[in-house]
């Protein structure tokens, strides 16, 4: 999961080569809890939509405190990750 977090940061912030165009879409209210930087939660009503990369990540992401989705550099992302991570791990349940 960290490395699916770690690419959509690179996407958010512009940190990689890669252009796709409306691959997230941010989500413009301005009240977000937890960080600002939330991505729209899209439904889909078919199972391979769930599957496609930014439905699985944007919800991991939005549980994601301020300082860590704001983090500049990836190696900063990575130890807020995984101090964060430490104290409140996945629901087993969820597979990446």
């Amino acid at each position: 999961m960290q490395t699916n977090l770690i690419e959509t940061l690179k996407y958010l912030n512009g940190l990689n080569n890669v252009t796709l165009e409306g691959l997230f879409e941010r989500d413009g209210n301005v009240r977000n809890r937890n960080n600002s930087q939330k991505l729209l939660l899209r439904n889909f009503n078919t199972s391979p939509a769930m599957n496609f990369f930014p439905v699985k990540i944007a919800a991991t992401w939005n549980q994601l405190p301020e300082n860590i989705v704001s983090a500049g550099t990836v190696n900063t992302f990575k130890n807020r990750f995984d101090k964060f991570w430490i104290t409140n791990p996945p629901p087993s349940t969820t597979s990446y």
